[in-house]
Parts: C-alpha cells; structure tokens; sequence
C-alpha cells in the first residue's frame, strides 16, 4: 500500500462483518452491521501536540462513523484522526 497518512491520520483496514450470530443464524447482507474493529496498515508521525499511540499492526476500536472510506485497488479503507481511535485491543 502507497499511502502516507500526514499528521496524526492513520490509515484503516476494517475487519469482515460477520456473517453468523453465535447461535448460527446467517446474517443477510442486507442486515450486516458496519464493523467497529480493524487494523492499523499505515500510521502518520504525529504532530507537535499530540505524540502518535498507534503504530502499525495495532487491531482497534473506533466510533461507528468515525473516518472516511476510501477504496483502493479493490480494497476499503478508512482514513481518520487518532482521536477518532477508542481503544487499542
């Protein structure tokens, strides 16, 4: 991946949104929640004010509308502030 988020940005993989409940119901597609969950792939060097907590490799927590989503070469993306970041899990 060529993106270099600037700033206190970070670049996102978000996880796959399940496709069974526990008691193994399948899930349409029409009622898949957006996950809340994904990867940290590229991270930027943080600014003056604010010292980068994530690194890459990092699996995180963020809001439900949190970030945009971009797509690259076939895959979603989302690109938001390390505010906009939870929890680290």
């Amino acid at each position: 991946m060529n993106i270099k988020p600037l700033a206190d940005r970070v670049v996102i993989k978000p996880a796959a949104a399940e496709e069974k409940t526990a008691s193994g119901i399948i899930i349409p597609d029409s009622a898949k929640e957006k996950p809340q969950k994904g990867e940290v792939v590229a991270a930027g060097p943080g600014t003056n004010d604010e010292t980068m907590e994530v690194k890459v490799g990092d699996t995180v927590l963020y809001g439900k509308y949190a970030g945009a989503e971009l797509t690259l070469d076939g895959e979603t993306y989302l690109i938001m502030r390390q505010s906009d970041i939870l929890a680290i899990v």
